[in-house]
């Protein structure tokens, strides 16, 4: 498939529907059934390099302390795989979080973080769901070495009008 015809029928035509300006809430977890935070949370999805990409900014806050966050997805027509790199000011620290993932119904990616010296990786999978027109659901889940995995954040965004 070449990118033209992506962008007419294929996954870069899917993201179009993401692009806009969202606000929400995000629902932040540290173990497992117990939210630790949830926050409003706002961002600009909006497409780059031609609509090859999409560049998420976003500012949220968590235990009252805000911080802000950039993600770039894209889908790799030579690879036929979604891709992901995304730092924030509270979870990423100075590390990029890169992620890929087999192309499916929706953009869902898995990458990996480190956890301090003498520790094992962990994973990290985001995904990204369209229930309507206006609302998007950007959901991630820590996977811990054993391959346990539990949600770490929900964000629930309304597009705004």
């Amino acid at each position: 498939m070449k990118f033209t015809e992506s962008k007419e029928k294929g996954p870069h035509a899917a993201f179009d529907a993401l692009i806009g300006d969202w606000a929400g809430t995000t629902r932040t977890w540290f173990e497992p059934n117990v939210v630790a935070d949830e926050s409003p949370m706002s961002g600009t999805i909006r497409p780059v390099l031609d609509g090859r990409f999409l560049l998420h900014e976003y500012k949220g806050s968590l235990d009252g302390k805000s911080f802000d966050g950039i993600a770039i997805f894209g889908f790799d027509l030579l690879t036929q795989k979604f891709q992901a790199a995304w730092v924030d000011s509270f979870h990423m620290s100075t590390g990029i979080l890169f992620s890929e993932g087999e192309a499916g119904e929706r953009f869902n990616v898995l990458g990996s973080y480190f956890a301090g010296e003498g520790n094992p990786r962990w994973g990290w999978r985001t995904e990204i769901e369209q229930t309507d027109n206006d609302n998007i659901v950007i959901s991630a889940y820590n996977i811990s070495p054993e391959g346990e995995e539990a949600i770490a954040t929900e964000t629930r965004y309304s597009r705004k009008v």
